[in-house]
């Protein structure tokens, strides 16, 4: 995988959010109003872009997803807009900010796939899909399709690489991201309680895998076997968290992100300029 030889740092700070909530299944407005009132807290905190998690809009509960695909999907037109007067709550967060928001939704694209993707919204209240996941996860692919192709999202001059969930569970994906010249990795996700290791295992990895910020947004709360575990994060590009959120309860998780210490951990840590351009290649098999 190519590496850049040299990725500008952004010359300004950049406000960002990472939201844990919980959302009702199969209330994609009740949702959007929900999404549209924590869009409103991270703004009043200045951030400029806000993450919310995976499916957020829907509810990760795949027996409603299952059960009712017309009224738990977004559908998206040839160009990947979406226009559903359901989501006007959240555009009009959006627009009122003037900020960006990332918030997991079910797609129906024109073609009659079906994906997890990340709606962007943007400062004008349009939205369109951003990314859909590439990686499934267990039952997800029985109702779902996979993306075929990863995304950056640009905010002023930072680079923003796109995942969801289980993406970020493949060190590969970041990396792409890294390769792509990304700053930072947005990631909504919907970890089940019981993950908590994992789940703060691989995106501080990520992290410092790639010398990039994470932005982790989860899902909390939910009944068994769909409980999930909150813990939101910002990472900085060491893998420390800048802030986290508790296992339960809602939050809302506002951090600058500093083009100062993005730019003394790349030059103190240079995997991305070190890397092998076959990592690992052609290997010996070494007698005992």
């Amino acid at each position: 995988m190519p590496l850049p030889t040299a990725v500008a740092v952004p010359a300004a700070p950049l406000t960002v959010a990472a939201v844990q909530a919980e959302p009702v299944p199969g209330d994609v407005a009740g949702n959007a109003a929900s999404a549209a009132r924590l869009v409103r807290r991270a703004t009043e905190r200045g951030a400029r872009v806000t993450v919310l998690p995976e499916l957020f809009l829907p509810a990760y509960h795949l027996p409603t997803l299952a059960a009712d695909p017309a009224g738990t999907d977004v559908a998206a037109d040839a160009a990947a807009t979406v226009d559903d007067a359901r989501l006007d709550p959240l555009r009009e967060a959006a627009r009122d900010g003037g900020a960006a928001v990332v918030v997991g939704a079910a797609v129906r694209h024109p073609d009659g796939r079906r994906t997890i993707s990340a709606l962007l919204v943007d400062g004008a209240g349009d939205v369109r899909v951003g990314y859909d996941k590439q990686q499934l996860w267990s039952g997800e692919r029985e109702l779902f399709v996979a993306g075929d192709r990863g995304a950056t999202l640009l905010v002023d001059d930072w680079r923003l690489g796109l995942g969801i969930c289980y993406d970020g569970c493949f060190p590969e994906h970041g990396r792409a991201a890294a390769a792509d010249g990304a700053h930072g990795y947005l990631c909504p996700s919907g970890y089940l309680a019981g993950s908590e290791h994992r789940r703060d295992l691989y995106y501080a990895a990520r992290a410092l895998d790639n010398t990039m910020y994470v932005v982790f947004a989860n899902l909390v709360g939910g009944a068994d076997p769909w409980r999930f575990n909150g813990g939101a994060a910002v990472y900085d590009p060491e893998g420390r968290p800048l802030a986290r959120g508790a296992d339960t309860g809602e939050a809302v998780l506002v951090v600058a992100l500093a083009p100062e210490a993005l730019a003394a951990t790349r030059a103190a840590h240079c995997m991305l300029l070190d890397r092998l351009p076959d990592q690992g290649g052609a290997r010996a098999a070494l007698p005992a």
